[in-house]
């Protein structure tokens, strides 16, 4: 559809729904069994761990499948008037948190549509001033208590928007639709007119299985038009944005440890070889315990979900990740990690040659005590 055209019989969207995800890093991990009984003894709230609804369990692996528990509903003003939004959060073990806001849509034209859905972004989304999030994720951690292993103090967020259509006015196959609907205003969220290059980026990554399905993902949204409603594209969507926003974590945490290593091993120089040595022994130890750690978690975040079976979903997933960039993320981690294993492997050979020149030394004064001895004896 061009971009400045006028609709002509334009299609009417009877029902659907907004999805506003706000994605924390609350922990170093979760504990998904205890969060469970600490969610039924204190909130009493339902509580179910995640599997794709859509797919069938051999097609799809979860590492640790995510545990999702039920929010109350929360009421926004968008439009000058008060929408009711149903509300849930899940919990990943790696330590991510997302909370979802979903926003019921029904019998809005396309233009409307698009409007509701920019104008919800607008108000609840990441720029958005809104306490809404805080207050949803204090709530909620407040409940999951000791849950939580190691809490984060001002954790990480990413966002993501999601747009959702079950049903139009008419049966309308994929092609069709995108015929006659312009999706570029939806998807980047501008009113102005965008050149064709920009427009090609936004509708690159398109998916369709069945003739009436269509997912369309960009880096901060999606458009996914589901009659069947029961593709798990959403559900992908949001772990490939929890891995992303892990992986920045580790990213950023490897950045703050870097300089750190680089200050305590001049500060070990400074002292005598002894001093010295037992300083590097005790960094050394500390390198390969933060180098275990971090590989261990960020396995654990790579094997967080594997599509094996399902072409359609596996193609998604990995469209969405490459899109988030998490292959980039991830190896900028595995380059640093690779930094400090090599300083741990030299800080381990300098404390092992700083003992063996103490040994040295320790040598040669039994053997120059027992040569004086010798003398004073005789």
């Amino acid at each position: 559809m061009p971009q400045n055209a006028l609709p002509e019989n334009e299609l009417r969207v009877q029902s659907g729904q907004v999805i506003v995800l706000r994605l924390f890093d609350v922990a170093y991990e979760i504990d998904l069994k205890r969060a469970e009984e600490l969610w039924a003894q204190r909130a009493r709230g339902a509580s179910t761990r995640s599997r794709l609804i859509g797919t069938p369990l051999k097609a799809v692996s979860f590492g640790v499948p995510p545990l999702a528990l039920e929010l109350d509903p929360v009421t926004l003003e968008l439009g000058g008037k008060p929408v009711i939004a149903s509300a849930s959060i899940r919990l990943y073990d790696f330590g991510i948190a997302t909370i979802a806001l979903r926003l019921p849509v029904q019998n809005m034209t396309w233009s409307e549509f698009t409007r509701w859905v920019n104008e919800t972004e607008q108000a609840i989304g990441f720029t958005a001033v809104t306490e809404i999030w805080n207050t949803l994720l204090k709530r909620s951690c407040d409940l999951l208590g000791d849950a939580l292993r190691r809490p984060t103090t001002l954790p990480l967020q990413e966002d993501y928007l999601i747009a959702v259509v079950n049903g139009f006015d008419e049966p309308i196959t994929a092609e069709t639709l995108q015929e006659r609907v312009d999706l570029v205003p939806l998807l980047s969220g501008e009113d102005r007119p965008l050149s064709a290059g920009a427009r090609g980026d936004l509708l690159r990554q398109s998916f369709s299985y069945y003739p009436d399905d269509l997912a369309v993902i960009t880096w901060d949204r999606a458009f996914l038009y589901e009659p069947q409603r029961g593709t798990d594209v959403a559900d992908v969507l949001e772990i490939a944005n929890a891995q992303l926003l892990e992986m920045r974590m580790y990213d950023e945490l490897l950045d703050d440890e870097l300089p750190r290593v680089h200050d305590m091993i001049e500060a070990a120089r400074l002292r005598t070889n002894f001093l010295a040595a037992r300083r590097y022994a005790r960094l050394a130890r500390r390198l390969h315990t933060l180098v275990a750690e971090v590989t261990e978690l960020t396995e654990r975040v790579d094997n967080a979900l594997q599509v094996t079976e399902d072409v359609y979903l596996a193609r998604v997933y990995g469209a969405a990740i490459g899109l988030f960039r998490v292959p980039n993320v991830s190896a900028a981690v595995d380059r640093k990690l690779a930094i400090i294993r090599e300083t741990y492997t030299a800080l381990h050979h300098e404390a092992a040659e700083g003992r063996a020149e103490l040994l040295e030394i320790a040598v040669l004064a039994l053997i120059a005590l027992e040569v004086v001895l010798s003398f004073v004896r005789h």
